[in-house]
């Protein structure tokens, strides 16, 4: 069921809800944008929407100029920690910036930036917050990773070392494991590291399983033991960790389209939103060793890129309700808001 569309000024990249409480009604987006000639440079903007799901409303509250962006991210909930959304840019920079003046009515909310480093003369691709957010790994595109720590509004590079041989588009860390830091590139290898050894030791890496980059890896936030990536060959895969060494019982999945995102529903278990590149968003399920497409949502005309489920508890009124997803689509620059239709996803 279709709530709501906007479009937006340049190629939308990413969009994310805000998790912490009071503040699930905020999505933020983000744009990038490559204009070529004598002097390439890259463009971008980021923006916050209130949804309104009983209005049908998408409205935008704030947007911003900036360098072309690659990946935002909130911070997780937990402590005191007040909402924050990390950037990575073309540019090279991270940048850190606090959600200011509201949530609930959203009117008056803007994000003002707390703190911004150049973490390299590369491209910052994507990003990740550890379980605490302490700290956040960046991937770059000459392959390599960034571990970067923020200590009372300051980002400081702790370890960046080469971990790959082609632009790292993904990286993340176990939330389970926080020491663990997986990274996956278009070298088509993914790899896993360990924080505890300084440069850090190589705890697995893969590097015949999948055919062309690996472009998201996902930790299940119910399943310890779970972890997915997605890839350019199209294939979404299921991993069991508990042969950390060695990744056993690998699952897959075809999707039919170059899997760029996926993420975890917040609080179903086994519920998968994947953006398709050049098939659109697909909901999967994913039950032992099988993994299942519930349904698809084809209502784009570009790359399909950006996804992302709201945040929140489930059934907060004792209801029944089906989970709110956000997508967007780059060339055509376009977030729709919309609920799934089959009712196996309540």
């Amino acid at each position: 069921m279709d709530i709501a569309q906007c479009y937006l000024e340049g190629n939308a990249d990413a969009v994310e809800f805000c998790p912490h409480d009071s503040c699930h009604n905020v999505l933020a987006a983000s744009t990038y944008t490559l204009l070529e000639g004598g002097q390439p440079s890259r463009h971008g903007s980021i923006f916050l929407f209130n949804v309104d799901v009983d209005l049908g409303h998408l409205d935008m509250v704030y947007s911003e100029k900036t360098s072309g962006i690659f990946d935002i991210k909130w911070n997780p909930c937990g402590g005191h920690a007040s909402p924050s959304l990390a950037q990575a840019d073309a540019d090279g920079y991270l940048r850190i910036k606090m959600l200011e003046g509201g949530c609930n009515g959203v009117e008056g909310a803007y994000l003002k930036e707390m703190t911004s480093e150049k973490i390299s003369n590369s491209m910052c691709l994507y990003l990740d917050w550890n379980p605490s957010a302490t700290s956040i790994t960046v991937g770059l595109s000459d392959g390599s990773v960034s571990i970067v720590s923020l200590l009372e509004s300051k980002l400081e590079i702790q370890e960046e070392w080469k971990a790959h041989d082609f632009e790292l588009w993904t990286t993340s860390f176990d939330i389970h494991q926080p020491n663990l830091v997986y990274t996956g590139s278009d070298d088509c290898k993914f790899s896993c590291w360990d924080l505890r050894d300084s440069p850090p030791n190589m705890v697995f890496q893969t590097s015949e399983v999948h055919k062309m980059g690996v472009c998201c890896i996902e930790k299940s936030p119910h399943d310890p033991n779970i972890l997915l990536t997605g890839s350019y060959d199209e294939f979404l895969r299921v991993w069991d960790l508990r042969s950390i060494s060695k990744p056993v019982n690998e699952t897959s999945i075809r999707l039919g389209g170059g899997v760029w995102r996926v993420k975890h529903h917040p609080f179903i278990p086994g519920l998968v939103l994947a953006a398709c590149m050049h098939n659109g968003f697909a909901i999967v399920a994913i039950k032992g060793d099988k993994a299942e497409i519930v349904e698809t949502y084809k209502k784009h005309d570009s790359l399909a890129y950006g996804a992302d489920w709201q945040k929140g508890e489930a059934n907060q009124r004792g209801e029944k309700t089906k989970p709110l997803v956000a997508t967007c689509s780059f060339y055509d620059k376009l977030i729709r808001v919309w609920r799934p239709g089959n009712d196996i996803i309540l």
